[in-house]
C-alpha cells in the first residue's frame, strides 16, 4: 500500500517522501516542510491518531489525511477531530490524489529565506545559487543536495539522508552521491566549502578569511 500510494502521488506530480513507521515520520516532519501529511491509522511504532493529536496540541498545522480500514461512524468522527480528511480502504487512487491536492492548496507558504554560508548564497524561491556574487548553474539534484547541506549546516548530512531527500528513485546507488558531491565541489570553485566527515557524511564549512 505504501509503495502504491507513493508511486501514484509522484505520478500525479507531487514531491513525496514515504516512511514505514512513526519514528521515521517524526524525523522527516522535523527536518522538512510539507503541504500535506498522509498517515495510515495503524503504523508500527505507535498510534498515528495520538501522534497527530499531540503534534496539533503543540501547534503543528500541516493538513493531515488519514487512510484506514476502520469505516464506522465513531472512527470517522475520531479521525476528523484531529485530521483534515479521512479515506477508507479500499479506495481509488484518483480519489486520494484529488483529496491530497485539495489539502495542499490550503497551504499558502511565504517566500523561503535565502540560505548563506560564507560567500555562498542559495535562494530557494528563485532557484538560484551564487558564489561571491557569481550566478552558478546547477542541475535539479545538485541544487537539492546543496540546499539540504545549507539547511543542516554546520551538522553533517549522511549519504542515506541525501539519497532519500534528493533523488526521485526509492533506492538510488550510494555511489551517485559521491559523484555528485565531486561535481558540486568543482562548480562551487575554491576555496573548498563542502567537507567530508568520516562515517557521518558531508557538511558545509565557511571558508576561513
Amino acid at each position: 500500500m505504501r509503495f502504491a500510494v507513493h508511486t501514484a502521488l509522484r505520478g500525479a506530480g507531487f514531491a513525496v517522501d514515504s516512511v514505514g513507521d512513526l519514528p521515521d515520520a517524526d524525523v522527516e516532519l522535523a527536518v522538512n516542510s510539507y503541504d500535506c501529511a498522509v498517515f495510515d491509522r495503524r503504523l508500527p511504532g505507535g498510534d498515528s491518531l495520538s501522534y497527530v493529536r499531540d503534534r496539533r496540541a503543540a501547534g503543528w498545522a500541516v493538513p493531515v489525511l488519514f487512510l484506514t480500514g476502520l469505516s464506522t461512524v465513531p472512527h470517522l468522527v475520531e479521525g476528523l477531530a484531529y485530521g483534515d480528511d479521512y479515506v477508507t480502504k479500499p479506495f481509488e487512487m484518483a480519489v486520494l490524489e484529488a483529496r491530497v491536492r485539495r489539502l495542499c492548496l490550503q497551504v499558502v507558504p511565504g517566500p523561503p529565506p535565502v540560505l548563506r554560508c560564507g560567500d555562498l548564497e542559495l535562494d530557494p524561491g528563485r532557484r538560484e545559487v551564487r558564489r561571491a556574487g557569481t550566478l552558478l548553474t546547477l542541475t535539479k539534484t545538485q541544487f537539492a543536495v546543496l540546499e539540504l547541506l545549507m539547511t543542516k549546516q554546520p551538522e553533517p548530512v549522511s549519504t542515506r539522508v541525501l539519497m532519500e531527500q534528493c533523488w526521485d528513485e526509492l533506492e538510488p546507488d550510494p555511489n551517485r552521491v559521491q559523484v555528485l558531491i565531486g561535481q558540486l565541489r568543482r562548480k562551487l570553485h575554491d576555496p573548498p566549502i563542502i567537507e567530508t566527515v568520516l562515517r557521518r557524511g558531508y557538511r558545509l564549512i565557511p571558508p576561513r578569511p
